[in-house]
C-alpha cells in the first residue's frame, strides 16, 4: 500500500505520543525537520529513530541544510556554513570553487546521515538577479546558467557520495521573484522564451537528480492565475524540462497560496505534484492534510526510483575532507 501523499514535521525535539500515534495512522511518505527539532546530537538521533519507528519503516527524513540563514543544525553542535553565493563568489578559480562546493556537499551529507537524516533540500538552482528578493538571493549559487549548474551539480554530487539524497529547488526558477513566497505570491513577467534560456535551463541540466521541489510563483504565459505548484500547466512545464523524477511542493502552508489547507494540497496533487510538504508541525493542520489520501501509483513508482538512488556511503576521511575544504576556502578568501 502506498504511503500518504505528504511529508510532515514533528512540533519539537521529542516525538510526542499523540504525534507518534497520528503518524502511525497517517503514514506520511517522509518527515522534515527544522531548527526547533535539533538541540543536541543524541537528541536528534533519538528523534529520527522514533520517527521511522512510528511508521514502521526507513522513512526518508529531510532537512534544509543549505548554509547561511537556512541551516537547521547550528553551532555549537554542528558545522556552520557560509551562504552558498558568498562561498562561490569568494573564488576566482572556477575549478577550486567547484571542488569546494563538492566537499561542502560531502561534509553536510555525512553529518546529516550520522544523525539519521538522509535527504537534504538542496541544491537551489535558482539564478541570482539584482532584483532577487533578499530571502533567496544569497542562497543562490550564482547569476549565470553555467556557474549555477556546475555548483549545484557539485553540491548534489557530494551529498550523494555521502549517502544523502539531494532535492533540487525551486523549479522552474524563483530567482526573478521580487516577493517572498513565504508571505505573498510572486509573479514573474519575463517572457517564457527568455526563461527557457536562463531560469529554466539550470533545472533542465539537473533534471536527473532524484527529487525536485516546486516554486510557488505565477508565470503568466503558462498560467495567468495559478501558481506553478497548483497549476496543471505549470507541472506540465516542469515535466517538459525533464523533471520526470519525484516532485514535491514547497511548503503548502506558505503565504503565497490561498484557501484551506486540504484545498491547497488537493490542488497541488491534482495538478501533478507527487507529494505535498507541510512544515509547521501543527497537529490539527496535519490531521486535515492527511485527508488527501495516499500517493498515486505513478507517484509511488517515482518515489521508489528516488529512494533506489540512496547509496551506501564509503568510509569517508572526514578530517581530510575538512582540511581540504578549509584550505580551499582560505585561499579563495585571501584572493577575493
Amino acid at each position: 500500500m502506498a504511503a500518504g501523499a505528504y511529508i510532515l514535521a514533528p512540533a519539537g525535539p521529542v516525538l510526542l505520543a499523540e504525534e507518534a500515534a497520528f503518524f502511525r495512522e497517517a503514514d506520511p511518505w517522509g518527515f522534515i525537520l527544522f531548527q526547533r527539532n535539533c538541540e543536541t546530537p543524541d537528541q536528534l538521533r533519538r528523534l529520527t529513530s522514533d520517527l521511522c519507528a512510528s511508521v514502521g519503516r526507513d522513512a526518508p527524513i529531510l532537512i534544509d541544510q543549505e548554509g547561511g540563514r537556512v541551516q537547521r543544525m547550528r553551532a555549537p553542535h554542528w558545522r556552520e556554513w557560509h551562504p552558498p553565493l558568498d562561498q562561490v563568489e569568494a573564488f576566482s578559480d572556477r575549478s577550486a570553487a567547484t571542488r569546494a562546493m563538492y566537499l561542502r556537499g560531502l561534509l553536510i551529507g555525512a553529518e546529516l546521515l550520522a544523525h539519521g537524516i538522509d535527504t537534504n533540500c538542496a541544491p537551489s538552482a535558482d539564478l541570482a538577479f539584482p532584483e532577487t528578493h533578499p530571502f533567496l538571493r544569497n542562497r543562490c549559487y550564482g547569476s549565470d546558467v553555467s556557474t549555477v549548474t556546475e555548483m549545484a551539480r557539485a553540491c548534489a554530487g557530494g551529498l550523494m557520495e555521502a549517502g544523502c539524497l539531494p532535492v533540487l529547488k525551486h523549479a522552474p526558477g524563483h530567482g526573478r521573484a521580487t516577493l517572498d513566497s513565504h508571505e505573498a505570491l510572486p509573479r514573474i513577467d519575463a517572457p517564457v522564451s527568455d526563461l527557457q534560456e536562463t531560469d529554466f535551463a539550470t533545472f533542465r541540466a539537473l533534471a536527473d537528480l532524484p527529487m525536485a521541489m516546486t516554486a510557488h510563483i505565477v508565470l503568466p504565459e503558462i498560467d495567468p492565475v495559478t501558481p506553478v505548484t497548483q497549476s496543471p500547466d505549470g507541472i506540465a512545464l516542469l515535466r517538459s524540462l525533464g523533471l520526470t523524477n519525484l516532485l514535491m511542493s514547497d511548503d503548502i502552508s506558505m503565504g503565497a497560496l490561498s484557501g484551506d489547507l486540504r484545498g491547497r494540497a488537493g490542488k497541488a496533487l491534482g495538478a501533478g505534484c507527487d507529494l505535498v510538504l507541510h512544515c509547521n508541525g501543527d497537529l490539527a493542520e496535519m490531521r486535515e492534510l492527511a485527508t488527501v489520501g495516499q500517493m498515486s501509483t505513478e507517484a509511488a513508482h517515482r518515489a521508489d526510483i528516488a529512494l533506489s538512488m540512496r547509496r551506501t556511503p564509503p568510509d569517508i576521511d572526514i578530517s581530510a575532507a575538512e582540511a581540504e575544504f578549509q584550505a580551499l576556502m582560505d585561499r579563495g578568501l585571501a584572493q577575493s
